[in-house]
């Protein structure tokens, strides 16, 4: 739509010629996001007017050579670099080329219709995301959050799955550890930047959207789920290194030669492994239930997650257990990290620090007064108290920098 009508205008501007500078430049400009299409409008602008006068100049006192091409080249690309814009920078060659081609006589109203044509083109495709804004990504962004949950939590059920199987027959365990750690690189490495890019395209949508207007707001509380998931994603990571550590330094031989004990630690690492992934599925469920459309967060929901956090409650204080009892070198080291791996769940996973993250992320006004109305004129407002937190709740970068 944007490229029709922008070539409609036009043709009736410069009647007789093919201006597809127009729909091109209507294309290039009409973004996803209202913030990234003025960004992306401005920028074109900017560029095309940069090459044209540098091409402008050049025609007045060069020819068209192989030697002046170049140099027009290198000049206007030297420009887009210091004003930095981005992916239009090959923008400013493309104008000056297409100026300088028709010579010193006809630079200047090449110069000009590049100009006009261009202009009508940005100003067409801004006005079709203004008039026909994109939609509010919130719910997209909810549902890749509670798939990242649903690839670590199959991850870990996969692992017990596996390791009941090698509880009788372990000689494969350290290659099935590698396996495991493997697969957590990956959700570490790939998915999780996948699904930040999702949310910050998400909260950029709100951002001069009319289509946001009255609708509420949910980036905090789907920030909060993705750092909680960041955080538990990266520490599992870190409990398959462990476990294949464990399994493949040749000075633990002797003790997963145990039959016994090798059996009755393995599993107790995946009834482990199942009450982690019960936890984060239920939280990654909760997140995109909260993201929806109706924003409807069932009982059954939190009681799901309450019952799973019941159940890290339980793994936490076997793992108390077993390392108050002590072990051998090896698998004591393991047992740790594993108690570690549940005490950063039952953190990340709480609701009522999941709640006091909301609060933080919150912009300061609408932190400070949740729903009230603004003080009297000339009484000093209220202060409202900073929820107490501990070293694992206080407010951490902004995910750009995290990822």
């Amino acid at each position: 739509m944007a490229a029709v009508a922008s070539y409609v205008v036009a043709t009736l501007l410069f009647p007789g010629t093919q201006p597809l500078t127009a729909p091109l430049t209507a294309m290039l400009v009409v973004q996803v996001t209202p913030v990234s299409l003025l960004a992306s409008g401005l920028d074109r602008v900017v560029a095309v007017v940069s090459g044209v006068s540098l091409a402008v100049a050049f025609a007045a006192v060069v020819p068209l050579e192989w030697w002046s091409l170049g140099l027009l080249i290198l000049a206007c690309i030297t420009i887009g670099q210091a004003l930095r814009l981005r992916s239009n920078l090959i923008e400013v060659a493309i104008s000056g080329m297409l100026v300088l081609g028709v010579g010193s006589v006809g630079a200047e109203s090449a110069a000009w219709q590049r100009l006009v044509v261009t202009l009508v083109g940005a100003a067409v495709g801004i006005a079709t995301n203004l008039l026909f804004p994109p939609k509010v990504a919130s719910a997209d962004a909810g549902r890749a959050i509670d798939g990242l949950a649903d690839a670590v939590s199959a991850l870990l059920n996969r692992a017990a799955d596996e390791l009941d199987d090698l509880a009788v027959d372990h000689h494969d365990l350290a290659a099935a550890a590698r396996g495991w750690l493997d697969e957590a690189r990956d959700i570490t490495h790939h998915d999780i930047p996948r699904v930040g890019a999702a949310l910050l395209h998400a909260e950029q949508g709100r951002r001069l959207n009319v289509r946001a207007v009255g609708t509420p707001d949910v980036g905090p509380g789907l920030r909060q789920g993705l750092e909680a998931l960041e955080h538990s994603a990266v520490t599992i990571r870190g409990m398959f290194r462990a476990l294949a550590d464990a399994t493949y330094d040749a000075s633990f031989d002797a003790t997963w030669d145990d039959q016994e004990t090798t059996e009755a630690v393995l599993l107790g690492l995946a009834q482990t492994f199942r009450e982690m992934a019960a936890g984060v599925d239920a939280f990654g469920q909760l997140v995109h239930d909260e993201a929806g459309p109706a924003r409807l967060i069932s009982r059954e929901r939190v009681q799901d997650l309450r019952d799973a956090l019941e159940g890290l409650h339980e793994a936490r204080a076997r793992l108390d257990d077993v390392v108050m009892a002590g072990a051998p070198a090896g698998l004591l080291e393991l047992h740790v990290t594993v108690l570690s791996t549940v005490k950063r769940l039952l953190t990340e996973l709480d609701l009522a620090a999941r709640i006091r993250r909301q609060i933080r992320l919150l912009p300061r006004s609408r932190a400070r007064f949740p729903g009230a109305a603004p003080p009297l004129p000339g009484r000093r407002p209220p202060v409202v108290a900073e929820p107490e937190a501990d070293a694992e709740t206080q407010v951490l970068p902004t995910f750009p920098d995290e990822c």
